[in-house]
């Protein structure tokens, strides 16, 4: 009995020449930094610290010390006038005026970061649909193998019988 093989898909391409068009995976967070200049640095780093619960802690601290002396201790030695504040809201407030601009410097450096990280997953993902589209293709030529293979043995039939 001759049967006749269907015809073959035509093979997909060898896994090695899939690895070598692959671009190196490279640190994007390392690549920013590289580019960032000392000032970016600084305001990543005020921008990062005056975001913290430390910072935070510190200026809670200040404001009670602060307030506490102006209240508590003995007219002669206090520096700000009780209930007026005007020194500490002065501070304050330069304090505020200050970090504003930095804090929003740092932050569209921060979003540069993440488009650049956006933008490296982007790639990233590309590269791995067409890995899994060789991979889907080596799937579906194997397949179409043992098809062959089944229709040349004759036992078709008899697998479809033993089906659970």
């Amino acid at each position: 009995m001759s049967t006749t093989l269907p015809a073959l898909p035509i093979p997909p391409l060898p896994a090695d020449s899939v690895l070598k068009r692959r671009a190196p995976l490279r640190n994007i967070h390392k690549d920013v930094l590289a580019r960032a200049s000392r000032l970016d640095r600084l305001a990543l780093w005020i921008t990062v610290h005056v975001g913290s619960m430390g910072f935070f802690l510190t200026i809670l601290t200040w404001t009670i010390c602060w307030l506490s002396w102006n209240i508590l201790a003995p007219a002669r030695l206090q520096f700000d006038p009780p209930m007026a504040f005007v020194f500490w809201l002065f501070i304050s407030n330069v304090i505020q005026i200050l970090l504003m601009p930095l804090i929003m410097v740092g932050q569209n450096l921060m979003g540069r970061h993440s488009e650049a990280r956006a933008e490296h997953d982007l790639e990233v993902n590309v590269q791995a649909e067409q890995e899994i589209e060789v991979i889907l293709r080596h799937l579906e030529y194997q397949n179409a193998i043992l098809i062959a293979m089944v229709k040349k043995l004759g036992i078709e039939g008899e697998l479809a019988g033993k089906a659970p």
